[in-house]
């Protein structure tokens, strides 16, 4: 069974355990070889695509090669002409023509006002003094690749900041670090995590970000504060997910594969807002062609079969994390559970099997109350999960049209939870 390559912490969140991997060593791809991907509006279930679905689970060598939005706006609405002229299931972002628009705007700010991702300068006592000089009382994360401890700036600004290892400076640990900076400077987006700066001085290599305060999804799914998550916040946050991910392949300045997409890296406000986080293996993807060939990086259980397979990157491999993150937000479970019995060890597995066979709501998270609303929910989020767990990458939808799915899921939630009838 494959480790975290990402040393199992987010580099913004408490600790997550988890080994550690050395950085990719990637190459450009010389052909293009993206495939048109299929229609996923149907809800189709039959035997011969669950079959196909459990080859993702066969091991490789064993097989062949912060604001909530009305109900009534919908995201194609907030997108120019020119990109919903491409059809909510385009195929690969790179190449397509780009523009940010509506929801995807990289926030909508005042140039006066704001400054752009990363052009805070720091300086070390700066930091030393924002953390009480590393204090240990303000570890909030401990990963792979370093500490990450909270800070106040004396502006009263919080901010997370990674402190990388001293002891594991080397070519690769510098193209990470260095890697992770050229990402979070191409992107800004309401549900991604908000670059600050960076430092490299007298022997440390600092990365700044805003302080994310109600620590991360999987504590939540966990009950670790003891406070359960609510089936409508999943949801919410399942849609805050897929509108980071959509801005990140389409509409950033450059195309962007997460690459660890996973319930630990999505961080929640107060008010269970979504943040994604955590861009040390972020690959910014090329235009002019459909993947990037690169070793192998993620975390076991969230990681696509076909990109293990090929070694073959491309933004669909996004695609079937999220699809792994849809399941675990209903279920609450972890990818993989080795304590429970064989059927249910590999969680998206044996979840999307009771699915097929009729029995989805078998599956919910044992915390939680099913009602028609939720039922209704599962089966919806289920058929989506299937679409993005689909075995190659041509095969699943578009993040763009997750997000477009999620919002007319939640739609129908909330029409079932508050009847027309009752508001009027």
């Amino acid at each position: 069974m494959m480790r975290s390559a990402s040393g199992g912490a987010s580099p913004w969140r408490r600790s997550d355990p988890g080994g550690s991997g050395e950085p990719s060593r990637v190459s450009v791809a010389t052909t293009a070889s993206s495939a048109p991907e299929r229609s996923v509006s149907g809800g189709g279930r039959g035997v011969s695509f669950l079959d196909a679905f459990r080859s993702c689970f066969v091991p490789p060598e064993a097989r062949s090669p912060e604001t909530s939005m009305s109900d009534d706006f919908h995201p194609s609405q907030q997108l120019s002409q020119s990109v919903s002229s491409q059809g909510s299931n385009s195929g690969s972002a790179f190449g397509s023509k780009r523009s940010i628009k509506g929801m995807y705007s990289p926030m909508h700010r005042n140039s006066l006002e704001r400054e752009m991702p990363g052009s805070t300068k720091f300086s070390l006592p700066q930091i030393q003094k924002a953390t009480k000089n590393f204090s240990p009382n303000l570890k909030i994360g401990q990963g792979g690749s370093g500490t990450v401890y909270k800070g106040q700036l004396a502006d009263g600004t919080l901010v997370a900041v990674k402190r990388a290892k001293k002891n594991v400076y080397d070519k690769h640990m510098g193209r990470e670090f260095w890697n992770e900076i050229e990402t979070l400077q191409h992107i800004e987006h309401l549900n991604l995590v908000r670059f600050h700066g960076y430092l490299e001085f007298g022997g440390e290599q600092l990365i700044i970000v805003e302080y994310v305060p109600n620590g991360n999804l999987r504590e939540h799914l966990d009950c670790v504060n003891g406070k359960l998550l609510e089936f409508s916040l999943r949801l919410e946050i399942a849609i805050d997910v897929a509108h980071a991910i959509t801005y990140l392949h389409t509409y950033s300045d450059q195309p962007v594969i997460h690459r660890d997409i996973k319930s630990s890296n999505i961080l929640l406000m107060n008010n269970c807002r979504a943040k994604v986080a955590d861009f040390g293996f972020a690959k910014l993807a090329p235009t002019d062609c459909s993947h990037v060939s690169t070793q192998v990086k993620g975390t076991a259980g969230y990681l696509d079969p076909e990109y293990l397979r090929t070694y073959q990157l491309n933004e669909k491999s996004d695609v079937y994390s999220f699809g792994v993150l849809l399941v675990e937000l209903v279920t609450g479970r972890r990818p993989i559970e080795p304590k429970r019995s064989i059927i249910e060890r590999v969680t998206a597995k044996w979840a999307m099997e009771k699915f097929v066979e009729g029995n989805a709501i078998q599956t919910l998270d044992s915390n939680l109350e099913a009602n028609d609303a939720i039922n209704l929910a599962v089966e919806k989020m289920y058929e989506l999960a299937l679409q993005c767990l689909a075995p190659t990458k041509r095969n699943r939808p578009s993040m763009r049209r997750c997000a477009e799915i999620l919002w007319s899921i939640r739609k129908d939630y909330r029409e079932l939870v508050v009847p027309t009838s009752a508001t009027d």
